[in-house]
């Protein structure tokens, strides 16, 4: 069974709470009115929702089918016909830029389309997911030639694109890559395997770009001689590229997705930006990546609820713990009179609203931080989105995964069956703590990067923006004591964080050995800003939501935030309990 509707309506409570008026403000984004976004919600809702979500579990059950001697991958029934009805919605190149086609739409509205895909059909999103990373790659980096070359058909969705970097060598260490790129008249010829590329083959648009890590004969050795290169399937002139899927990855999960292994002999590609400077067009496109991949443990936390949730409503089992509770004509009261099953479906419901305003609230700062006039904004801005990306893309794909898992528990047996579709949204949540960077290669960025860059920039501003937020909140009576708690958590997180900082400096080993949980510490202050911020709006506009947003936001403050205690005691455990072992005593 498949139960989803997209909570448009919490959507556009989170555009609110989280300043999309300045957004719609700025001139390019001035078409997208309150009005038109809740429109186009309405209109991705729909598409979501019945045309994308009635092959999602057919899909995961069919499976891919590959040639062997081409190298085609073919999809699963009705994916063709659903991802052409996405092309001629127009929601393909929905954050494209107009000009070469797109539709030009903030980042903040594009995010909640993501969110809607993921959640209607996981394996199929990742299609349109990956032409908008490298659309984003050539807009910033690419030659004004293969802009008007390929931004084209890949923004109307014509064509895909996919990032090729990880080779069976190297997978976060991107300076070992050996795939070898040679002058060749006006473009190159590049040859290498590549592993692990997502819809690197498929049968559902006309071509396939791919956006491939490779040296240039005199490049230095690591990170410093990658360049990046276009690299088309189908060439300009009609001819099949060298460029072939020699076989598909058996995995856990997102069985529908195609993960190939993508072999280049003498592959014509073009260069994009400088030579050995290719790192640069990986990082924008893997930096709104990382954000898309813990939106998508928001979505699979929102349909695993839904689903759970339906599922409790109607499951009778033993009786209330409290006698005035029990329904005397029926055998079995409603397992929601459980306390243990509340805390289940609310664990998911106050993290994943959480999430849902994390998301919005860096969606928003990154289109400010691109388009806004004043640069002092523009920067502000782009320090917490810096600071926040690792922290959404961590934190959230772990809390979804768990999210997923506690619907799963709701639903008892039952959900470990196929009957309710909840164990294919844990297989397919489960790999986003791993792609895009594994999370602890984006704790080791906080750590490492993010915490020390600009002698704690990042996170003075942070900290500055959730003190401006405790005392604007602390005047609504409703929200004070939550607002206190903030302003509690993040002194402890200012604590930790300092400690953290100087471990980075002095001891390296030690900030790795912390870095997880410190990421998870983080997660949980952010999210708790995010309460604040919801719950302050919600007071303030007093609407159908306001009852519901503040219970929500008082458990989590009262039932998870303080999970953030226990982290913080084992960070400062540091290294010694798990260095202190041989290899051959683990």
């Amino acid at each position: 069974m498949q139960i989803y509707k997209p909570n448009v309506q919490d959507m556009l409570f989170q555009l609110e709470a989280f300043g999309y008026d300045r957004v719609c403000a700025l001139e390019p984004f001035a078409a997208f009115d309150p009005d038109t976004a809740k429109m186009l919600l309405e209109q991705g809702a729909a598409l979501a929702a019945d045309v994308m979500l009635p092959t999602n579990r057919s899909g995961d059950q069919e499976g891919l089918k590959w040639d062997p001697k081409t190298g085609d991958v073919t999809t699963p029934s009705g994916f063709k016909e659903v991802y052409a009805k996405m092309v001629e919605s127009g929601f393909v190149g929905l954050h494209a830029p107009p000009e070469y086609g797109g539709g030009g739409a903030p980042l903040s509205i594009a995010t909640f389309f993501s969110e809607m895909q993921i959640a209607g059909n996981k394996s199929l999103s990742m299609c349109p997911g990956l032409t908008a990373g490298i659309i984003e790659a050539l807009c910033d980096h690419g030659s004004d030639d293969l802009k008007q070359t390929y931004l084209p058909k890949l923004a109307t969705g014509q064509w895909s694109g996919t990032m090729c970097l990880t080779e069976p060598q190297c997978g976060t260490d991107l300076g070992l890559v050996r795939t070898k790129a040679v002058p060749f008249d006006d473009h190159y010829k590049l040859t290498g395997t590549k592993i692990w590329i997502t819809f690197g083959d498929h049968d559902l648009t006309e071509n396939i770009v791919h956006l491939v890590l490779a040296r240039l004969p005199d490049a230095p050795a690591g990170i410093k001689g990658i360049s990046t290169f276009v690299v088309p399937k189908i060439t300009l002139d009609g001819r099949r590229n060298p460029v072939k899927c020699t076989g598909l990855e058996h995995k856990m999960g997102i069985h529908a997705s195609p993960t190939c292994v993508i072999d280049l002999e003498d592959a014509e590609g073009w260069l994009v930006g400088e030579p050995h400077r290719g790192m640069r067009a990986m990082f924008t496109m893997m930096n709104t990546a990382r954000l898309q991949v813990g939106v998508e443990g928001i979505a699979l936390g929102d349909i695993a609820y839904q689903t759970a949730l339906a599922y409790a409503k109607d499951r009778r089992q033993s009786r209330s713990l409290d006698p005035s509770k029990r329904e005397a004509d029926q055998p079995a009261d409603n397992i929601l009179v459980h306390p243990d099953v509340r805390r289940m479906l609310l664990n998911i419901k106050a993290t994943n609203e959480g999430m849902r305003g994390l998301a919005t609230w860096v969606s928003t700062l990154i289109d400010l931080s691109l388009e806004h006039p004043d640069e002092t904004v523009r920067e502000h801005c782009d320090d917490l989105v810096q600071l926040l990306t690792p922290v959404v893309k961590g934190y959230c794909t772990e809390r979804g995964f768990l999210n997923t898992s506690e619907a799963m528990q709701v639903c008892g047996g039952a959900g470990y069956t196929t009957d309710w579709s909840i164990e294919q949204y844990v297989r397919d949540a489960r790999i986003a703590m791993i792609y895009e960077g594994t999370n602890h290669i984006q704790a080791l960025d906080l750590v490492g990067r993010k915490l020390v860059r600009h002698g704690g920039r990042f996170f003075q501003g942070f900290a500055k923006e959730v003190g401006e937020l405790v005392a604007a909140a602390s005047e609504h009576a409703q929200v004070k004591p939550l607002a206190e708690q903030l302003a509690a958590a993040l002194g402890k997180l200012t604590d930790v964080s300092m400690a953290m900082g100087g471990k980075a400096m002095t001891d390296p080993e030690e900030a790795g050995a912390a870095a997880s949980n410190y990421l998870n510490v983080f997660g949980l202050v952010a999210i708790g800003y995010s309460w604040v911020r919801q719950a302050t709006h919600a007071v303030q506009t007093q609407g159908p939501q306001t009852a519901s947003k503040l219970k929500t936001a008082n458990y989590f403050f009262a039932m998870i935030l303080p999970e953030m205690d226990s982290l913080i005691g084992i960070i400062g455990a540091g290294k010694e309990h798990m260095m202190a072992f041989e290899v051959d005593e683990l």
